[in-house]
């Protein structure tokens, strides 16, 4: 048995290790259901960061035309 079936076969919870295999059919689907919720949330944090990444972007792109059109306007008043 290699680590990777010996770590799927044991399950720790608040620091005491748990035998899948002892558990009852609900314990372990219930599990199931944990170990897929935990799959989904992965994947979906790695589908959302290139959009935070996008949003950040144009915040920022935002932010700095806004500066952009501050500075003509204090420019274009003290020519005045």
């Amino acid at each position: 048995m290699n680590d990777k079936e010996i770590k799927d076969n044991v399950i720790n919870i608040n620091g005491t290790d748990h035998k899948i295999d002892a558990m009852t059919d609900p314990q372990k689907y219930i599990i199931r259901q944990i170990r897929e919720l935990q799959a989904q949330e992965e994947r979906l944090a790695f589908q959302i960061d290139p959009i935070r990444v996008a949003k950040n972007a144009y915040t920022n792109a935002l932010m700095k035309s806004l500066e952009e059109k501050d500075e003509f306007k204090v420019k274009e008043e003290a020519t005045q």
